[in-house]
């Protein structure tokens, strides 16, 4: 059964879409079946993987309100491994519009249910709020991967989302785990970048990821040619660090697996 992995952060502009069409790309490429599940409104995963919004007959805002099953909105891409659910920003309006659904916390995980069985990872690209849209992502989902940007008030976002989880877990989903807080657009010389890196470490010690992502012009440049990073330039410092990412994502999972 696939892995569904939400990719939230309810601050914006820390990497977000950046790591779910990059790791995306990688597990593609190395044989998976993955699935990304565009759910921001902004839609910048859409257009990342190069899919003209104006062309796109159904969206997951479509799915999420029973006008199409999931399989009706999935679009294939040219990138080996990968398809894509995109979105527009009709999105917006679908958390007001699920307040009066029943379940409506469960809308994204009943229908992703059919999908497990033939996507090997299934991505959220979560929206940067707190709101029935995120709440659903994390309901779906089997994990959380943070990306963290190395300032001073991604600190605060991090305590939020860290409760956010904890009462998601509490009341509809108890086996939802955090993959990893990742930490983005670093720069090694920069002092505050090892400030952050550190405080995170005394406080949550055991879910940072030991790859870091840095502030790479590659992983700025590839998504205006519709492409992930590792397409646009493989031997880019950002493509590397999401292939190490996805090697040390596998090696946990396996570590999980040996435990349980």
């Amino acid at each position: 059964m696939g892995k569904v992995i939400a990719v939230s952060n309810q601050k914006g502009g820390v990497g977000k879409s950046t790591t779910v069409c990059n790791l995306a790309a990688v597990f593609g490429n190395r044989g998976s079946k993955v699935l990304i599940v565009d759910f921001d409104p902004q839609g910048n995963t859409t257009t990342s993987y190069g899919i003209m919004k104006k062309s796109i007959r159904n969206t997951i805002y479509d799915v999420i309100l029973d006008d199409c099953s999931l399989f009706e909105a999935v679009v294939a891409t040219a990138f080996k491994g990968v398809s894509v659910v995109p979105t527009t920003q009709d999105l917006a309006g679908a958390s007001v519009e699920l307040m009066n659904v029943k379940d409506r916390a469960k809308q994204l995980r009943n229908k992703l249910a059919e999908a497990r069985n033939f996507y090997d990872y299934i991505f959220i690209d979560c929206p940067p709020t707190l709101d029935m849209l995120t709440i659903n992502a994390l309901v779906a989902a089997d994990t959380v991967l943070i990306p963290l940007q190395c300032e001073f008030l991604s600190l605060e976002g991090l305590v939020e989302l860290h409760n956010t989880i904890s009462r998601v877990k509490s009341t509809w989903n108890d086996k939802l785990e955090i993959e990893g807080i990742l930490f983005t657009m670093c720069v090694e010389r920069y002092k505050i970048t090892g400030q952050i890196i550190n405080e995170v470490k005394r406080h949550f010690p055991k879910e940072i990821f030991k790859t870091t992502i840095p502030r790479n012009v590659a992983l700025s440049e590839a998504p205006s040619f519709g492409q992930p990073a590792i397409y646009y330039d493989k031997k880019a410092k950002g493509s590397k660090a999401y292939e190490e990412l996805a090697k040390e994502m596998i090696k946990r999972e396996k570590k999980r697996s040996a435990e349980n």
